[in-house]
């Protein structure tokens, strides 16, 4: 029987105030058998049914991605985020991370058409759905006989969703709705079944429905001509008058908000597990070469400087991996216990997932530039050969841009959870931070030792206090008009990613420690170490950009003194520690820990 952890009791946004006790906090480490299985069974799956296909699988081909669609619904890896009473295999927010992951071990873009079924294509029909419509099209989502695609972005309107034209009006007999806009940039769109559409009822009410592809008026725009993902369908679409069905409204009239922002809350996990996968490649690749490269009668893995680029994906790399799964966890118990019967459902979903779109929006923005930082490094390592098409790191370098771009643009994400916060804080949630954003910075204890984890800790401890107390002094200034101060509010948001992402580093090389010892965990110490120290220097940096904007000379300067207290005595040399991290990246040429 599958043992979860308590994860219930783990508030959203709780990092930011206190630490979260370890046995509360999933790392993957905490694997179990059926998430080994499903990492196994997509990886043996891509190498077998995408890889195989050579040159034929990095170009546009809608019967083979139909043909891989429906192969992959045979094998099981469509129904891995849907629940068993429709064919899948349960919902499970680290089986659906791990999936993802894995779909993207080895880059490529005709594995997008996997991930925009059973992410952003199904999860507004699987949360949002009526069971007549779940009846109706999750089966076939299942077993990969229908395919799906997410249509919110407009000409005029991507992540500004409310600002979309598209209208619907209920037909006088009320039998049909009546769509009429357009859409861009839809994924899967060349050979989609259905369509999940957002339309103003009556110009003014937000809504979302099931467009099925034969539905007269509608019409599907040529291949847009893209940077990357070259394998992956992109289009437009166009609504002349399309009648749909009032019964495929999915969920309420002028509540299709929610099931856009929680599927794509849902979806910005989704992409941080995505650029995990595809982190892990771009390391492996570039180990690789770098070993077999030779200049000046050595390998350039043997030049320092070389192998601090190796040393820097893969500290990168341990920390999206804590982060990814750790957010993934919190959502299984809540997404195991939904009641499909329960006419509710809708609701409870929204409940579930939007407790955690802080944590999903950290992970989507840290995981993007973590990927686009190890593919542009990579490409670095390889050299002109990484400019060449017929090298792996090639494809990645173009293919990791839009990340950044996908689940809302990374400098709307640092806005969304900036005001995330101050919007909690405002409903009386986070009432430790509510007490710390008033208190002084404390001083630095002269008894801090170097090199520690112990010394990471106190770091991560006094990072939540500097975040509070910059919190509050911004907040103090600017009032509601914070939200219009978006320099501030991008600063702000950066603490936080930096923070989330040391404090997943520190806690799970914990629990690796109390699993083995430190002795064996000391790759994952070092690499714990050396980051926390690097992302402290960040965020102290994003700390004193807000307080200069905010604060008196004579308050300034104390405040400053106190930071760079900090920074100095915390201060370390980190090469010593690279290049331990890099020896054993080079050695097994791949990610290490």
């Amino acid at each position: 029987m599958k043992v979860k952890n308590d994860s219930k009791a783990v508030s959203g946004g709780s990092f930011i105030t206190n630490e979260v006790d370890l046995e509360k906090v999933f790392t993957p480490e905490d694997f179990l058998e059926e998430h080994e299985m499903i990492a196994k069974t997509t990886k043996d799956f891509v190498v077998k049914e995408i890889l195989s296909l050579g040159e034929s699988a990095k170009t546009l081909n809608y019967d083979l991605s139909r043909k891989i669609l429906k192969k992959a619904g045979d094998v099981g890896l469509l129904g891995a985020s849907l629940p068993e009473e429709y064919g899948g295999i349960g919902l499970d927010g680290v089986r659906f991370a791990l999936m993802k992951e894995s779909l993207n071990w080895h880059t490529s873009s005709l594995t997008m058409t996997i991930g925009g079924q059973v992410g952003i294509g199904a999860l507004p029909i699987v949360f949002f759905g009526t069971a007549e419509q779940r009846e109706k099209y999750l089966p076939g989502l299942v077993s990969g006989e229908i395919a799906t695609a997410f249509a919110l972005t407009e000409p005029s309107s991507g992540t500004d969703a409310s600002g979309i034209k598209t209208t619907a009006r209920l037909s006088e007999d009320g039998q049909n709705y009546v769509l009429n806009g357009s859409k861009v940039f839809i994924t899967n769109a060349g050979f989609a079944d259905i369509f999940v559409v957002f339309a103003k009822v009556n110009g003014t009410d937000f809504s979302a429905f099931i467009v099925e592809r034969n539905s007269n008026g509608l019409s599907i725009g040529p291949e847009e001509k893209k940077m990357g993902l070259k394998a992956s369908s992109t289009c437009s679409l166009t609504f002349e008058d399309v009648q749909v069905p009032a019964g495929n409204l999915l969920g309420k009239i002028g509540k299709g908000h929610l099931i856009a922002f929680n599927v794509l809350n849902f979806g910005r996990l989704s992409v941080g597990a995505n650029c995990l996968g595809t982190t892990k490649e771009a390391l492996s690749v570039s180990a690789k070469y770098a070993n077999q490269r030779i200049q000046f009668g050595r390998r350039i893995s043997s030049f320092p400087l070389i192998a601090q680029k190796l040393a820097d994906m893969n500290i990168q790399t341990y920390v999206l991996e804590s982060m990814v799964y750790r957010t993934a966890n919190l959502f299984d118990e809540g997404l195991s216990q939904l009641d499909f019967s329960n006419p509710d459902l809708g609701e409870i979903s929204r409940k579930e997932i939007s407790e955690y779109m802080l944590e999903c929006a950290i992970n989507k923005v840290f995981g993007s530039e973590t990927l686009d930082f190890a593919a542009d490094e990579g490409l670095q390592i390889h050299g002109g050969y990484g400019y060449m098409q017929e090298y792996i790191i090639e494809e990645i370098y173009r293919d990791s841009r839009i990340k950044r771009i996908f689940e809302g643009s990374n400098e709307i994400n640092r806005l969304f959870i900036t005001n995330t916060i101050t919007s909690r804080l405002a409903k009386g949630q986070y009432p430790d931070l509510l007490v710390n954003l008033k208190e002084d910075l404390p001083v630095v204890h002269e008894e801090i030792s170097e090199c520690s984890l112990k010394t990471a800790s106190e770091i991560v401890h006094f990072s939540r206090k500097l975040y509070a107390y910059t919190l509050g002094r911004v907040s103090d200034f600017y009032g509601e008009q914070l939200k219009n101060e978006q320099e501030q509010s991008s600063n702000l948001a950066d603490m936080i990613i930096q923070l989330y992402a040391m404090d997943c580093a520190l806690l799970r090389t914990k629990k690796l420690i109390n699993k083995q010892d430190e002795a064996k965990a000391e790759l994952a110490v070092q690499i714990t170490i050396t980051f926390i120290n690097e992302a402290f220097e960040k965020l102290a940096g994003f700390a004193k950009k807000c307080l200069l904007a905010v604060e008196n000379e004579q308050e300034l300067k104390i405040q400053l003194v106190k930071i760079d207290e900090w920074l100095r005595k915390y201060s370390m040399y980190t090469v010593p520690f690279k290049r331990s991290i890099a020896e054993r990246v080079i050695q097994t040429e791949g990610y290490k820990y």
